[in-house]
């Protein structure tokens, strides 16, 4: 019995924290588009300096004897 009163607690729980999540503004806790736009332009900036690092150093080596 004790089971099944903490999964309806639980349960309940969850409920509420919806609830106050949509009562709340929509900006709290959620990734807005301006973190996703930052996290895309670093990756991609990230993924340019790799792919000129790459060749860079791969040029340089193959100027060795």
């Amino acid at each position: 019995m004790q089971t099944i009163w903490m999964t309806a607690d639980y349960l309940l729980g969850l409920a509420r924290q919806r609830i106050r999540a949509l009562a709340k503004s929509s900006d709290t806790g959620a990734l807005s588009l301006e973190w996703i736009v930052i996290a895309a332009v670093l990756f991609i900036a990230a993924t340019a300096a790799g792919v000129i690092f790459s060749n860079a150093v791969r040029s340089e080596s193959a100027k060795l004897p």
